[in-house]
């Protein structure tokens, strides 16, 4: 499966990547407070776009399905979606909202905290009437989150779109992709991300996430598998600088990670399922095959870490031979 430069082939497959795209203005200067923080630079941001860009930039065939405000920001990350060879024709527009906006408080650690404006936003209003079905039909894989199900008619929308593939046979990948701000409680959150979670084929959590959904402060074997359910084919949970565990029914392991220096940690779990995604679109066969699964979640470690090395999601995302590069220095 790996090629001799450390490199896997993307598949040919579509991956449509459903949910919200927004703008992230990060901080100038990492480890002060929003209001402490002198300049922002504007990133193009999203998790489900995020993902999308990450399969296309890796080789792979990705569209993307969303809502945008009919505005300056919302017409330019629809240029950004199709300058990176993504699919745009599941974009919708709204004249009545804006597009998303999140402030990003980068940590010195390169980790986040957020505070979101979108009151509401575009990607909000999305109507299930407004989704290209043919579009999610045609695909190998749909990818989608859980801020698409926080308000209506956004949440109709995910649902319809996510039983329309499932009908039609598509592999279902879910990413929760927690933010607590958004959310009107915690219960809620856990809640609504759970009332899907038995559709999924492939499930990513963070370490974090794992906590946060089964209520439970350890990160070990047992914790992850009382996320399982008898549908799923693959369990990943992200350890950030730790690597990853994976758990599917006839087996389960911890790939390593890479070292790398961390300056802002957005996109690199969105880097991480992405380069997973776009390996697995053409031979779901691979998910019964412990070694390959182990070379392409090493792939994937690659495409995270070095999404960390940027400030912001999209510009940091990864090509075939940034992450050859990275292999090869590390073997």
């Amino acid at each position: 499966m790996a090629s001799t430069n450390g490199a896997l082939p993307s598949g040919s497959g579509l991956i449509v990547s459903f949910g919200e795209m927004l703008i992230d203005f990060v901080p100038t200067v990492s480890g002060v407070s929003l209001a402490e923080a002198p300049g922002f630079l504007k990133a193009p941001g999203g998790a489900p776009a995020n993902v999308a860009i990450a399969v296309s930039r890796l080789g792979g065939r990705a569209a993307f399905v969303g809502k945008l405000g009919d505005d300056e920001f919302g017409r330019m990350l629809e240029g950004i979606v199709k300058e990176n060879g993504v699919d745009a024709s599941g974009i919708r527009f709204d004249q009545g909202a804006r597009t998303a906006l999140a402030f990003v408080t980068l940590r010195a650690d390169g980790e986040r905290e957020f505070m979101f404006y979108r009151n509401p936003s575009a990607d909000m209003l999305l109507k299930p009437e407004e989704l290209d079905l043919d579009l999610i039909r045609s695909a190998k894989i749909f990818h989608y989150g859980s801020i698409s199900l926080i308000v209506e008619p956004c949440r109709s929308a995910h649902i319809k779109a996510m039983d329309e593939a499932k009908k039609a046979g598509v592999l279902l990948s879910y990413d929760p992709n927690l933010r607590l701000p958004l959310w009107p409680s915690a219960n809620e959150a856990r809640e609504q991300i759970k009332s899907i979670w038995n559709k999924a084929d492939i499930i990513k959590v963070s370490d974090e996430e794992l906590k946060f959904l089964t209520q439970k402060d350890k990160v070990d074997d047992e914790n992850a598998m009382s996320l399982w359910h008898d549908g799923l084919k693959l369990l990943l949970v992200t350890l950030g600088e730790q690597g990853c565990r994976y758990y599917t029914k006839n087996f389960r392991g911890c790939v390593d990670p890479f070292k790398v220096k961390a300056v802002d940690t957005t996109g690199a779990g969105d880097s991480f399922v992405g380069a997973l995604l776009s390996k697995i679109v053409d031979d779901q066969s691979v998910l019964q095959d412990e070694k390959k699964l182990r070379d392409i979640l090493r792939f994937a470690n690659a495409c995270g870490a070095i999404t960390t090395t940027k400030k912001g999601a999209i510009p940091a995302l990864p090509t075939e031979a940034d992450v050859a590069a990275l292999i090869k220095a590390s073997s």
